[in-house]
């Protein structure tokens, strides 16, 4: 999924058989649900737009309901639909493959269609998409699959877990005692950090800082504002948020970066702790978070 997938077990002797459902977790994720993948289950969906109604695989579909259960919880802010608008802004390939520079891209303002315009039948398992209308669930995908991996450790193995994937961490099963240790920063190795513990749920960051590149000189990264089409303007270097699954932490996340300066008192509201870095390092906390 073009990311580094951390996995942590409390007894090494769990650790191999743990590993082995993980990995062929992450797999067939990456193989169903990645717009990289021209032969992906995803890929080939995003070519049907505006072809009517397309059945969907159980995972595909797992996938689907997971970013709309994101679009539903932030009002759209993490919206599926921006797939368009990404592969616009230069976002093609996996970052590990993406040339840092580049020549100009053409961008333009426009609200997306939004995740209400597609039509999706539980009980026939099916989706249609509008046409133009491509889907990334890159918003939501990571913790997706932190969430279903560290389930399906517990599920098979009943030991503690702990899953790890591009930055959001998800946590099953009887945690160690203190909880699992987790440090908060920008990068690995960063001067800046914080540590925290958690006992279950998940936590997850976004962020624009690690993923960005150069079109024409400009900086673009991945995180649409559905609301422009274009990468978000936000006075947030990062932003991370605990909540009771990681797919729920991350969609918080990644909606407080877009909402910008409000996103302190939203996740007040909603009593969703976070931790909110700016661009110059100033860190601000909200939702019961402690400093």
């Amino acid at each position: 999924m073009g990311t580094i997938t951390t996995l942590v077990v409390e007894d090494s002797r769990d650790l191999a058989p743990a590993m082995a459902i993980v990995e062929a977790q992450i797999r067939e994720i990456d193989q169903v649900c990645s717009r990289f993948r021209e032969d992906s289950e995803l890929s080939r969906l995003n070519l049907r737009g505006g072809g009517g109604e397309v059945a969907l695989s159980p995972l595909l579909e797992e996938a689907i309901v997971a970013a709309l259960r994101s679009a539903e919880m932030t009002d759209g802010l993490v919206d599926l639909t921006v797939g368009a608008c990404v592969e616009e802004a230069g976002y093609t390939v996996t970052f590990r493959d993406l040339p840092i520079d580049g020549p100009p891209v053409e961008l333009r303002v426009r609200r997306v269609l939004g995740w209400r315009a597609l039509i999706y039948d539980p009980q026939a398992h099916t989706v249609s998409l509008p046409k133009g209308v491509r889907l990334d669930l890159g918003a939501s995908g990571k913790a997706w699959a932190a969430d279903r991996a560290a389930t399906a450790v517990v599920d098979n193995l009943g030991v503690a877990v702990a899953v790890e994937c591009g930055g959001d961490v998800a946590v099953r099963g009887a945690h160690p005692q203190g909880g699992w240790p987790v440090r908060v920063a920008a990068a690995v190795g960063a001067d800046a950090f914080q540590d925290v513990v958690i006992f279950d749920g998940g936590l997850a960051t976004s962020g624009t800082t690690a993923r960005r590149w150069r079109r024409g000189g400009i900086e673009l990264h991945h995180i649409i504002d559905p609301l422009t089409g274009l990468p978000a303007r936000t006075p947030w270097a990062m932003v991370s948020v605990a909540a009771a699954t990681c797919l729920e932490a991350n969609a918080a996340a990644t909606a407080a970066l877009i909402m910008g300066k409000a996103a302190p008192e939203w996740l007040d509201d909603h009593h969703l702790p976070g931790r909110l870095v700016d661009a110059n390092g100033g860190v601000r906390f909200a939702g019961g978070w402690s400093r």
